[in-house]
């Protein structure tokens, strides 16, 4: 809590606590059950986490990016996959409180915020991961509705969420084709593929989300016609914000598993504590973890500024937090020994659950390519 005002301390406090006793007792449990535990995620929201920066006069709590870091990262030290999940919904109740009009936010957003209802952000299919501008989903113009048609891949929450933030393909080729739409669970032909077999996040059910001549009113669409990739990598970079935010609290809830373990663990006569090589290495756990925190904070405190290089900032962020926490998590596994390998031990879920962190919100491979792209044209 170092460098953070009175206020954002409470925010802190109270995220914790919530992590504390309402998701670690249970955060094994809905791992290996696969559950979506909607009951907490309401309690949550209860306290102002299902709309964290949508702004108040549509039931959001109107706080910042830098409010919102704090916040998940002390979440996910409970349950990073469910935590992860809540960062995605909130980014998608951000873009329609900040894209859409005053119908659709009073529409949507009220009952998102409340997590009365849940939403899903779909962008990438089976075609077009890092390669978001090519993709083929699209939305025909038919009078005053569009019929929607393609798929939609690893879409968090697909099938058991009732809101769907849609990117598609109403122009030509390239991004100034790609316009955005908000679809509603029960739609016909909007179905769903197999619930996915996944390594970790199991907390929350990934599936592919199918539109088969869906009629979606024009009322539905975010923007104007053709800002649909704008919203999208708008919305990615307080993404990344979000999910190198869930990183840190997985990594912090590594570090002290780690550092009980040592004291508790003897080996050849006395506490693992005492060995000089696994004190070193803690010391280096800890130490990359609070670089990565400071490194997250500044972009987070840039984007809400709307710095111009908020951008590149996020991206360094994203790629240095989630890489460094990892290591940092699979270290503390490792210094469980075997035990760290069971999975009556935490480290190892959270090990699980933060992998995927590399891959989403843009690849760590995409994030190097943004850093350099901006270093080159500077």
């Amino acid at each position: 809590s170092t460098g953070l005002t009175e206020e954002q301390k409470e925010f802190q406090k109270v995220a914790l606590d919530f992590a504390t006793k309402e998701m670690a007792p249970h955060m094994a449990e809905w791992d290996e059950k696969e559950i979506f535990p909607v009951e907490t995620m309401r309690k949550a929201a209860q306290l102002g986490f299902g709309g964290i920066y949508v702004k108040p006069d549509v039931g959001g709590s109107g706080l910042s990016r830098l409010d919102t870091s704090i916040i998940f990262e002390a979440l996910s030290t409970g349950c990073t996959s469910t935590t992860a999940y809540m960062s995605i919904h909130n980014m998608c109740v951000w873009m329609i409180d900040t894209f859409g009009n005053e119908e659709q936010r009073r529409r949507f957003c009220p009952s998102l915020c409340s997590m009365e209802k849940f939403a899903s952000y779909c962008l990438t299919e089976p075609g077009s991961g890092s390669d978001a501008a090519s993709l083929l989903t699209s939305a025909q113009r038919k009078g005053d509705t569009y019929v929607l048609n393609g798929s939609k891949a690893f879409i968090s929450g697909g099938g058991d969420t009732d809101v769907y933030v849609v990117m598609c393909r109403t122009g030509g080729q390239g991004p100034k084709g790609i316009s955005c739409l908000v679809l509603e669970k029960g739609t016909p032909g909007l179905s769903f593929g197999k619930k996915e077999k996944k390594v970790g996040w199991n907390s929350q059910p990934t599936r592919a989300v199918i539109f088969e001549d869906c009629v979606v009113p024009v009322g539905n669409r975010l923007g104007a016609e053709g800002q649909g990739f704008s919203i999208a990598m708008k919305g990615l970079n307080g993404g990344r914000i979000n999910i190198a935010s869930c990183s840190l609290g997985a990594a912090h809830a590594s570090v002290l598993l780690a550092q009980e373990h040592l004291t508790v663990r003897k080996q050849f006569g006395e506490p693992l504590a005492n060995n000089q090589y696994l004190q070193f290495g803690l010391a280096e756990m800890a130490t990359r973890l609070v670089a990565a925190r400071l490194m997250v904070r500044n972009a987070a405190q840039a984007l809400q500024e709307g710095r111009e290089d908020a951008a590149v900032l996020c991206s360094m962020a994203k790629l240095f937090a989630t890489d460094e926490c990892f290591a940092i998590c699979n270290q503390a596994l490792q210094m469980h020994g075997g035990y760290g390998y069971l999975k009556d031990y935490a480290v190892q879920q959270f090990v699980r659950d933060i992998r995927v962190h590399q891959i989403l919100e843009g690849t760590n491979e995409v994030m190097r390519m943004i850093v350099a792209r901006n270093l080159l044209q500077a």
